[in-house]
């Protein structure tokens, strides 16, 4: 039954490896450089208001205030 075992630890270890070294070929030369601008880019303020938002703000204020009216009224 010795025969059959097989060593996990092994194996495991060497798949480790490989994925380690395959990370470092795929890692550009300047990382450290890209994570710093990745990192500033994320922290960057968003508007509340940003793009459609004021839109659908004042869009969903005039539907209120027409039914607050008809409703009143």
């Amino acid at each position: 039954m010795d025969s059959d075992h097989i060593d996990i630890r092994r194996r495991i270890q060497a798949h480790s490896a490989r994925q380690l070294t395959i990370a470092r070929l795929r890692a550009p030369a300047d990382w450290q450089g890209e994570l710093r601008q990745a990192l500033a880019a994320h922290r960057e303020p968003v508007s509340i208001f940003a793009g459609s938002d004021l839109k659908l703000f004042l869009q969903s204020f005039a539907v209120f205030f027409t039914a607050t009216m008809v409703f009143l009224i």
